[in-house]
């Protein structure tokens, strides 16, 4: 299959800022308690046991797979940028990374217990949006749950610089609406959700509302056996 041209341009715009990126938002999640419970309520959802593992797809430098490992869930992360998965293995050793595509992941069918996409969704354009859900459905095991965050808007964004280099990508700013319509079409309804105003961290001010939604792919546990 011909790797798509954002793909491209994504993994090498991440490959030449990934050191520079990971020194940026290293603590970034210190700063913001509206995540910080958004992960916490999404770890209490994730049964234990033998459910399967949790995959932080598009890790980056692995700030968020660390963050869910210490809330104690079995989480490794996968990144399209090696270079942003080589400073993850380097700042937390003791977790898993993987280089791979949320397109088609090297994963079994139904063999996770839970997943998040953490703001990775943002440069997958809208055509191809519902193969990505699509391939979420397909890994999470019955009753799993999905997390996503991302920027809310109705028009995307390019970047042609940052961190004082050269690169090239398109953050596609979507409505939680539009994105939680798309999810359930992937057999994936919503079941929470989370949007919050932009805030100023003082060296770093957002331009747009940010959202959280919670997905579950049914058929396990009570809601199952409700539907009987």
């Amino acid at each position: 299959m011909t790797e798509p041209d954002f793909v491209r341009t994504t993994r090498a715009s991440y490959d030449a800022v990934a050191a520079d990126y990971a020194d940026r938002f290293r603590d970034e999640l210190a700063a913001k308690p509206f995540e910080r419970a958004a992960l916490a309520a999404f770890a209490e959802l994730v049964p234990g046991g033998d459910a399967g593992p949790v995959a932080d797809i598009g890790c980056g430098t692995g700030r968020v797979t660390a963050h869910l490992h210490g809330l104690g869930l079995p989480v490794f992360g996968i990144d399209l940028s090696p270079g942003m998965v080589a400073v993850a293995r380097e700042s937390y050793p003791g977790l898993r990374f993987e280089v791979g595509s949320m397109l088609a992941l090297d994963l079994p069918d139904a063999s996770l217990g839970a997943l998040l996409a953490w703001y990775s969704t943002t440069h997958v354009p809208d055509r191809q949006l519902p193969d990505v859900f699509a391939e979420f459905h397909r890994v999470l095991a019955p009753g799993g749950h999905a997390l996503l965050a991302f920027q809310v808007g109705d028009e995307p964004r390019h970047v042609a610089e940052a961190f004082g280099h050269p690169v090239s990508l398109d953050f596609h700013r979507r409505q939680p609406e539009q994105v939680a319509d798309l999810l359930a079409r992937a057999g994936l309804p919503v079941r929470a959700r989370l949007l919050r105003e932009p805030d100023d961290f003082g060296d770093f001010t957002e331009l747009t509302p940010q959202a959280v939604l919670v997905a579950r792919k049914p058929g396990a546990g009570p809601e199952a056996a409700d539907a009987r």
